[in-house]
């Protein structure tokens, strides 16, 4: 079920993603929304298992004023998170991973 979730979200993501200069949104039910902002720093793709099912994620590393802030984004987000960029992005917690809503590059 989750797998299902996370393909329809990055669908979603992907498909809205065309054509916004650099502001990627993902429509829903919000309940629960963070915000995270800074320079990307580092980013990293792997996989981590999850109640027996193998979740690919994305981790990301911003800083900001100096701080680093690290986060552990569901699926493949590589393209979202450019070095040296500034991002704002929001996201809904979760476990083992969060789900990116919206991603404003710059």
């Amino acid at each position: 079920m989750k797998r299902l979730l996370i393909v329809a979200l990055l669908s979603a993501l992907l498909s809205s993603s065309l054509g916004c200069n650099g502001v990627f949104t993902v429509s829903g039910a919000i309940h629960n929304r963070t915000f995270v902002s800074g320079t990307v720093s580092i980013v990293e793709l792997s996989t981590v298992i999850d109640g027996g099912v193998f979740v690919t994620v994305t981790a990301v590393t911003l800083v900001n004023n100096g701080l680093p802030t690290r986060n552990t984004f569901c699926g493949d987000q590589t393209s979202f998170f450019p070095m040296n960029q500034l991002v704002t992005a929001s996201f809904t917690p979760g476990t083992p991973c969060v789900s990116i809503l919206q991603v404003v590059i710059g």
